[in-house]
C-alpha cells in the first residue's frame, strides 16, 4: 500500500496497473531485471496513491511467469506472438497474469483494466483485441 493507510481502492489497483503496464513495457525492450524497473519506477515515476505492493506483485509475477503466460493466451491470437505490438503484448501478459495468479480479482475487472490500458496506451482499435484474446483466455482456463 501507499503511505495513506487504510483499505485499497480501486484507483489505487487501477494505478498500480497502469504503472506495472509501463515497467512490463519497459522490460520487455531493456530486460532489465523486474527490481531494477521497480527501482526507477520508484524514483522517477508519480506512483503516489498507487497500491504499490500490488505494483510489484504484478510486475514480478509477469516477468517470473512470462513462459506460461504468453503459452497461456499465445493459442488465442490471430497472429505470431512474435508480431504483436509491445504495449498489446504487455497489455495481455498482465490481464493474463491477473487471471491466472490473482484469481480473487474478478475476471470482468480484470478485462475491463485491460481495455481501459490498452485504449489509453496502444493502438486505436487495440482495446478490441484484448479483449477478444482475453475473453477466450477466461473460456480455456475455467
Amino acid at each position: 500500500m501507499d503511505a495513506t493507510e487504510g483499505a485499497v481502492t480501486p484507483a489505487m489497483r487501477h494505478k498500480a496497473r497502469h504503472f506495472a503496464l509501463q515497467a512490463i513495457y519497459q522490460w520487455q525492450l531493456t530486460q532489465l531485471s523486474p527490481t531494477e524497473i521497480e527501482r526507477q519506477f520508484l524514483e522517477d515515476q508519480p506512483v503516489r496513491g498507487a497500491d504499490l505492493d500490488y505494483f510489484h506483485d504484478l510486475v514480478s509475477g509477469v516477468v517470473n511467469n512470462v513462459s506460461e503466460i504468453d503459452e497461456t493466451y499465445a493459442p488465442h491470437l490471430s497472429r505470431p506472438l512474435e508480431d504483436l505490438d509491445q504495449i498489446d503484448k504487455a497489455v495481455l501478459r498482465l490481464g493474463t497474469f491477473e487471471l491466472l495468479y490473482r484469481q480473487e480479482v474478478p475476471y470482468r475487472v480484470v478485462i475491463n483494466e485491460s481495455i481501459i490500458l490498452a485504449k489509453e496506451f496502444a493502438e486505436q482499435d487495440s482495446h478490441k483485441f484484448v479483449n477478444g484474446v482475453l475473453d477466450k483466455v477466461i473460456k480455456a482456463i475455467k
